[in-house]
């Protein structure tokens, strides 16, 4: 396991390796960003991002979405997975935004997380990329280099290796080693046929070494 100097050292080489790195979802506010983050759930950013335009065009705030009922969403988003259940989390989350929060999104873990469809990881993204509140949100990318890199057990919650991440980074960090590690994790340390050989963290890395060696 890495403590948390070397969590630290390891996290910001990779932030190092991309210092630029954006949210990939397209929304413009923090109502979008919600939405377009519950789509994304088990699809990819890229098909939310072809659907959300003419979404958003149609219905573009919480009272627009409140008004409808989930079928009228669903011809919106249908090339997305899961498009039944979605639809009608999207319009839940909206009437309670509405009834509850005079139509804004909150801004705290607690009141994100009482919101239809929206779990810590969403709430995560949406306090960091809509209002850029310190926040740590773990993905599949994350988890599997938290992993590899024995950032984190195996056995380990999505919780902990949050935890671990945080605990090792300091706030002001925490946002772009999201989006950061979530990029590593598509184009370095990818699920299927790591680049290990030329990742920057192969000597702390005993996964790497051994794929390396296989190889």
């Amino acid at each position: 396991m890495l403590n948390k100097k070397q969590t630290r050292w390891a996290v910001e080489q990779i932030i190092v390796l991309y210092p630029n790195a954006t949210p990939s979802l397209d929304a413009r506010t923090p109502f979008q960003v919600a939405v377009s983050v519950l789509l994304s759930a088990q699809a990819t950013d890229v098909s939310v991002n072809l659907a959300t335009p003419a979404l958003f065009a149609a219905l573009p705030t919480p009272a627009d979405f409140a008004a409808v009922t989930p079928e009228q969403v669903e011809p919106y988003i249908k090339s997305i997975g899961l498009y039944h259940n979605k639809a009608k989390h999207i319009v839940a989350m909206s009437q309670k935004l509405v009834n509850e929060f005079n139509g804004e999104m909150p801004t705290t873990m607690t009141e994100l997380t009482s919101l239809p469809g929206i779990g810590r990881k969403s709430a995560s993204v949406i306090l960091g990329d809509a209002f850029g509140i310190p926040a740590f949100a773990v993905d599949t990318h994350i988890t599997r280099i938290a992993k590899r890199l024995k950032i984190a057990q195996e056995k380990d919650s999505v919780l902990q290796i949050e935890k671990n991440i945080t605990n090792a980074l300091p706030k002001e960090q925490w946002i772009e080693g999201h989006h950061a590690m979530i990029y590593f994790g598509r184009e370095v340390c990818s699920a299927r046929n790591p680049q290990c050989l030329t990742c920057p963290l192969l000597e702390i890395c005993a996964f790497g070494q051994h794929y390396v060696k296989q190889a």
